[in-house]
C-alpha cells in the first residue's frame, strides 16, 4: 500500500469518527510523508495544528493506522508550513487517482467566507425528514435578514446540517452576486478566535471580524455552552448583527432547551427565530443520497449493493458516505471484489462502533444530556426526572451494548432484572410512537460517539 493509499484511508476513517467539521480544521491540510522501521511521520501546517491533532487524537490515528499495517508502532508529528499553501494542497491531489481528487477537493474552503463551494442546494437530497428545514432555507436566501432570523437547525451527527447551512451561504452569494458579505465558522473556530483575541488583547478585530457581515453562519453552537468569553462575546454580536437586519444561521445536535449550561439569554435568542430539525431519512430517502454521491463522483454501484448499504446505514449520512468511499476504492482496487467485501464493510464498522463503547460512556453521556449527576442514575433512587433517564440507560446498555439483564439491573442500583426487562421494552415501545423521545435517544447516541 502507497503513502497516499494508507493516509487516503486513514482520512476516511478519521472523518467518520471524528466528524466532517473538526476533520476540516485539523486533518484538511495533513500529509503522511515516511513509514520507517514501523515509524510513521505526519506533516502539519502549523504548530498548533501538531499539538492538537498529537494530543487529541493521536491515540486514534495510532489505531487507523496499524489496523492497515500491523507493523506501524509510532507516529511522529511534524510541522510542514508550505502545506498550508493552495499549490501544495493541489499537488496532493493530482497524486491521486480521479476518485481521491473529487474527495479532497471537497476539502478547500474560501478563505474569506469559510464557505465550501461543495455544497449546494441541488446536491442535497430532499425526504421526509428535512423538508421543512429545506423549505425553510430557500424562504430566507429569498429574503435574507427579513424572514426567519435567527434560523436554528437541529439534528444528530452526520444528517446533513452542515451540508444545509453551507449551501444556503453558497446560494445567497451566487443570487446576490456577492452583495451580502457571508461568515461561516464553527463554534471551535469562533471560540478560538475569541481566545486569541484575547491573549493579543485585540477582541476589537473579532468585533470587525463578525459584526460586519450580512450573513453569520455558525456550526455546531452547542460546544459554546459554558464557555463564558465566547458566550458573551457571541451574544454582543448576535445582537448587533439581528438589530441590523443581518442573517443569522445556526446549527446544533439538539434544541435551544436542550443544551447543557447555555446562557438563559442566549437560549432565549435563539428560540425567537425559526427552529427546524432534521430527523433520520427513511429508506427512499437513503436510496437517493447514495445515488447522488455516486453520480458526483462519476461512479455506478450495482443496485443490489446499493439496497445492502441503504437498509443497514440508516441514522448517519456521513457514516454513509465513509462507507460508500471504502466500497468504491475496494471495488476499484481489488479484483477479487464481491458483495462479500461489502457485508465485511458494514460487519466492521458496526463491530467498531460497538467496541468503542462501554457502560460508563452510556451512563456519561446520558447524565450529560439530562444534566443529571451519574450517581443519581447508577443509585436506588426513585425520584419523578430520575425515571426516564435512568430506563434509556438501561435500554442503550441491551441494545447497543448487548449486555444481559441481570448485569444492567446490577449495574444501576443493583435491582431485579425484571426491571431491566421492562425498561427495555418500554422505551422500545414508546420510540416508535414518540418523536420527541425518538429524538432524545438519538441524540445521547451522538454524545456516546464523540
Amino acid at each position: 500500500m502507497t503513502f497516499d493509499e494508507l493516509w487516503f484511508k486513514t482520512l476516511g476513517e478519521m472523518e467518520i469518527k471524528i466528524g466532517r467539521p473538526a476533520f476540516l480544521t485539523w486533518l484538511k491540510n495533513s500529509k503522511l510523508t515516511e513509514n520507517r522501521n514501523g515509524d510513521v511521520t505526519i506533516a502539519l501546517p502549523n504548530h498548533f495544528a501538531k499539538e492538537w491533532v498529537e494530543t487529541k487524537y493521536g491515540k486514534i490515528i495510532l489505531g487507523i493506522l496499524r489496523s492497515e499495517d500491523s507493523s506501524i508502532v509510532r507516529v511522529i508529528y511534524i510541522v510542514d508550513a508550505s502545506l498550508s499553501t493552495p499549490s501544495v494542497k493541489k499537488d496532493i491531489t493530482q497524486k491521486q487517482p480521479e476518485t481521491k481528487q473529487l474527495i479532497f477537493n471537497e476539502f478547500k474552503s474560501d478563505p474569506e467566507s469559510g464557505l465550501n463551494t461543495k455544497y449546494s442546494l441541488n446536491s442535497f437530497v430532499v425526504g421526509g425528514s428535512n423538508e421543512l428545514a429545506f423549505a425553510a432555507a430557500t424562504s430566507i436566501i429569498d429574503a435574507v435578514g427579513k424572514k426567519y432570523n435567527p434560523f436554528f437547525i437541529y439534528g444528530g451527527t452526520g444528517l446533513g446540517k452542515t451540508h444545509l447551512i453551507q449551501a444556503m451561504g453558497n446560494e445567497i452569494h451566487k443570487k446576490y452576486e456577492k452583495k451580502h458579505k457571508v461568515k461561516y465558522v464553527t463554534s471551535e473556530k469562533f471560540t478560538n478566535d475569541v481566545i486569541w483575541a484575547i491573549k493579543n488583547k485585540r477582541i476589537d478585530d473579532i468585533k470587525n471580524t463578525y459584526r460586519n457581515i450580512d450573513v453569520l453562519i455558525i456550526d455546531d453552537i452547542q460546544f459554546i455552552g459554558g464557555k463564558e468569553k465566547t458566550e458573551e462575546e457571541f451574544f454582543h454580536t448576535f445582537n448587533a448583527l439581528y438589530d441590523n437586519n443581518k442573517q443569522i444561521i445556526i446549527s446544533s445536535d439538539r434544541p435551544p432547551k436542550a443544551i447543557p449550561i447555555l446562557e438563559d439569554r442566549l437560549r432565549s435568542r435563539f428560540e425567537g427565530g425559526m427552529i427546524v430539525d432534521i430527523g433520520f431519512p427513511d429508506y427512499e430517502t437513503r436510496m437517493a443520497i447514495i445515488k447522488t454521491k455516486l453520480q458526483e463522483q462519476n461512479e455506478t454501484l450495482d443496485d443490489e449493493i446499493i439496497d445492502i448499504i441503504a437498509r443497514r446505514v440508516q441514522r448517519n449520512i456521513r457514516e454513509l458516505e465513509g462507507i460508500l468511499t471504502k466500497i468504491i476504492f475496494q471495488r476499484n482496487h481489488n479484483p477479487k471484489f464481491s458483495i462479500g467485501y461489502v457485508e465485511k464493510i458494514m460487519e466492521e464498522v458496526s463491530a467498531q462502533a460497538v467496541n468503542n463503547l462501554s457502560p460508563a460512556l452510556v451512563i456519561k453521556a446520558v447524565s450529560e444530556f439530562y444534566e443529571i449527576p451519574a450517581d443519581d442514575l447508577i443509585g436506588k433512587g426513585r425520584k419523578k426526572e430520575i425515571v426516564e433517564p435512568r430506563q434509556i440507560v438501561m435500554y442503550l446498555m441491551r441494545e447497543v451494548l448487548n449486555m444481559s439483564y441481570p448485569y444492567i439491573a446490577e449495574k444501576l442500583g443493583k435491582r431485579d432484572h425484571t426491571t431491566a426487562i421492562y425498561a427495555y421494552e418500554k422505551i422500545t415501545r414508546e420510540i416508535n410512537e414518540n418523536p420527541a423521545l425518538n429524538q432524545k435517544v438519538s441524540m445521547i447516541k451522538d454524545l456516546m460517539n464523540k
